[in-house]
């Protein structure tokens, strides 16, 4: 059973709707991999460079994602952050459109939103 992502509640007008959302599919996303900044070299999880062996400082680690060939991109925690839009624990539905006005990119990945609390 998928596990829940987000808790929160719709509200519209007076009604609000205490709501858990949950995946209705699966994906895999980014993953970030440890890296020593000085040789761009993965770093294990005890922050051991795997192509040297030596343990590495906390400090001389950074975080990047391999992109084709053998590249990395490096992203600080600032610019990773700004990737992310900002959260609420509210969703305000403001007004109701027709299914084809929706851009298909909104469609990409599915959700179930499930009302939480007492059921009468």
């Amino acid at each position: 059973m998928p596990r829940v992502i987000w808790k929160g509640a719709i509200s519209f007008g007076l009604v609000h709707v205490p709501v858990a959302l949950y995946p209705a599919s699966t994906e895999s996303g980014i993953d970030f991999d440890w890296l020593d900044r000085r040789t761009m070299d993965p770093v294990g999880y005890k922050r051991v460079n795997k192509r040297t062996g030596k343990e590495i400082d906390r400090s001389d680690i950074v975080k990047g994602v391999k992109v084709e060939g053998a590249d990395y991109v490096v992203l600080d925690d600032a610019e990773i952050r700004a990737a992310y839009p900002r959260t609420t624990q509210t969703i305000e539905i403001e007004a109701f459109v027709r299914a084809e006005e929706i851009p298909l990119t909104y469609l990409e990945k599915p959700y179930v939103l499930e009302p939480v609390g007492n059921s009468t």
